[in-house]
């Protein structure tokens, strides 16, 4: 079945663009011009990635994607103008997944699309463990859960995926450049940018004290790591 992709725009030749490429590529696509609308449309059909404009009328991109968030983990990518770093950096930090800059190419366009969806598709498991444990926190493969002491932590699949990495990776450093590509894909690891704020983001969502973090620790210069911990048990 198509990926169904919902394109927010308040500019007719972008959502004219937008869909004759995305269609050409074989998903489904459904336009909307504003927040507002987009807001009912995604409430009302299954939806499997947004990309959403920042400066649109009647509810812009930032809240749309902060309301969207407080319900959904839906990939969203913000579209930015060029140079606009803050815009980038808002953004993420309000729970995008991604942002594509204007003007963009189809190739470029498409790549991104396709790079999203596929962190979306997160795996479940390690080896025939169904439970990771780290201190406080504790993963349910099986159900893709995370749980702080008894509270569930609600992560997008791309922050799901980013702490998978370092799962996977306990008590190794690993850099922003190998984080990146695993994560994101190689034609991410420069940057740099993306990493900071998720990294940030999946600290305020995971530690108990974000600046004095014991999950996802800072290794200045060379990059980060979960540390080994006596709590870690494999299910």
């Amino acid at each position: 079945m198509s990926k169904r992709i919902l394109v927010v725009d308040d500019e007719p030749r972008y959502l004219r663009l937008l869909d004759a490429n995305l269609r050409t590529d074989g998903y489904d696509v459904v336009t909307a011009e504003d927040g507002l609308q987009a807001i009912d449309i995604f409430s009302s059909q299954p939806i499997d990635l947004i990309l959403l404009d920042i400066m649109m009328p009647n509810l812009d991109g930032f809240e749309t994607c902060q309301r969207i968030r407080e319900y959904s983990n839906v990939p969203i990518i913000m579209l930015t103008a060029k140079g606009d770093e803050q815009d980038r950096v808002r953004g993420l930090d309000l729970g995008a997944d991604d942002y594509l800059v204007k003007p963009f190419s189809a190739t470029e366009l498409l790549a991104r699309v396709r790079a999203v969806l596929r962190r979306a598709q997160v795996a479940t498991d390690i080896g025939q463990a169904r439970y990771f444990t780290h201190d406080n926190l504790r993963i349910d493969f099986a159900r893709a859960e995370v749980w702080r002491e008894d509270q569930p932590i609600s992560l997008s699949a791309t922050e799901y995926r980013l702490l998978l990495q370092f799962v996977h990776n306990v008590g190794k450093i690993m850099s922003a450049e190998e984080l990146l590509t695993s994560v994101w894909g190689p034609e991410y690891r420069k940057e740099k940018e993306i990493l900071w704020v998720s990294i940030a983001r999946l600290r305020q969502k995971l530690e108990e004290t974000p600046h004095a973090p014991i999950h996802i620790v800072t290794r200045t210069g060379l990059g980060y790591l979960m540390p080994p911990t006596e709590s870690e048990d494999g299910g």
